[in-house]
């Protein structure tokens, strides 16, 4: 009977690691940054655009999070817009510059940006590697070293799991 108990037991915490880890691959919202000036039309216009259209489109609401830096009078945004756009291989030489994912997007214009940032922001949240660039750079770690090392994180405690489970079995049913 002790037997049954530990396989029982052993299975239970299993399926509960189990279902536990696969909270690590439900999805976030995407970091939208919008590096803007105060007092510049086309910075308006493309967060006019995000606060009243997009966030209202029930497709895409759930896919972002806007991050706003003011970069004219703050010299802190200003210098992290710099670097990241210098992670990014490009220069910021203008507002609005806004950047999704390793995504970058210099200048708004309803006309034409809309459609390539959803774009942008649909691909960055379905993508498994997404990795955040202007986090990365405030963290002080680059594109190459910054990948979530969590990955391998439930196939080493599923590994483990198994392993206990493996021993428990042979050490409960030796025969004596």
């Amino acid at each position: 009977m002790k037997k049954i108990k530990f396989i029982i037991a052993i299975l239970v915490f299993a399926l509960a690691c189990v279902i536990g880890q696969s909270s690590c691959y439900a999805k976030s919202k995407v970091n939208v940054y919008l590096f803007k000036g105060e007092g510049c039309p086309h910075c308006e216009e493309a967060l006019e655009w995000f606060n009243n259209e997009l966030s209202k489109d029930s497709e895409y609401s759930d896919y972002y999070k806007l991050v706003e830096y003011e970069v004219w009078y703050d010299e802190e945004n200003s210098e992290l817009m710099n670097s990241v756009a210098k992670e990014l291989g490009t220069n910021a030489t203008g507002v609005p510059f806004i950047v999704i994912g390793d995504k970058y997007f210099s200048g708004f214009s309803s006309a034409n940006s809309p459609e390539e940032i959803k774009e942008a922001i649909k691909t960055q949240y379905d993508n498994k590697n997404y990795q955040d660039v202007v986090e990365a750079v405030k963290k002080g770690t680059t594109l190459k070293n910054s990948k979530d090392d969590n990955s391998i994180l439930p196939i080493i405690i599923v590994s483990a799991i198994a392993i206990v489970a493996v021993i428990g079995l042979v050490f409960f049913t030796k025969e004596k």
